[in-house]
């Protein structure tokens, strides 16, 4: 008889020993619903509340008892390094302009790869080296409870959004055509005056009457 598939649901707090380990890519932390398999070989089940993102360095609770803790997976990464704190601001900015997740270091900026925002850093005069490591952005990028959904085959998942809900709501403001223009694609939901952002599409040009 095969064993069952222990399933969390909830956290546990992040003190205190872990049972297991189990890596996961940030695609998968985004998603509240899925099957993993721990570093030990034993597969389990994750089903959290809808929207509900997952952070390296979490505890997950199974239904056993058991505590099971979380690492951001090596993947394949994007290095963003600059001649001065300047010009690494600089593109700072113009990346945080496309409300992708960055994940911020000494001298340098990670995200995932994209070759529109790779090509608009180097024009920039920004380095970029592929690095395999996990991926763990500014918790500012993403947080729990205010994600935009979709479906996947596992159920809803939580796709990250630009800001934290601890802070103040967003205003996505920019004139069109002025210096704030974004040459990204932007993903409305219902409801929502403002959508998931991908770092690639076209440019926003001046209203024509």
């Amino acid at each position: 008889m095969a064993s069952p598939l222990h399933v969390a649901r909830g956290f546990a707090p992040t003190e205190g020993p872990a049972h297991e380990v189990v890596a996961l890519a940030f695609e998968q932390r985004e998603r509240s619903r899925l099957r993993a398999q721990t570093l030990g070989g034993e597969p389990i089940g994750i089903d959290l509340a809808p929207g509900t993102v997952i952070r390296h360095g979490d505890r997950l609770l199974l239904d056993d008892g058991r505590v099971v803790a979380v690492h951001a997976a090596p993947e394949s990464l994007l290095q963003v390094q600059a001649r001065d704190a300047v010009q690494l601001a600089r593109i700072a900015y113009h990346v945080g302009n496309r409300h992708v997740p960055v994940q911020l270091g000494d001298g340098w900026l990670r995200l995932l790869p994209d070759h529109v925002l790779r090509a608009m850093i180097e024009r920039l005069g920004g380095r970029v080296t592929e690095v395999e490591d996990g991926f763990q952005p500014e918790a500012g990028a993403y947080g729990r409870g205010h994600v935009h959904h979709h479906h996947d085959d596992q159920g809803h998942g939580g796709r990250i959004h630009a800001f934290d809900p601890r802070h103040e709501a967003p205003v996505h403001d920019h004139p069109h055509g002025g210096p704030a223009a974004h040459d990204h694609d932007v993903a409305h939901e219902p409801g929502h005056g403002h959508g998931y952002v991908r770092g690639h599409g076209h440019a926003h040009g001046p209203r024509r009457g």
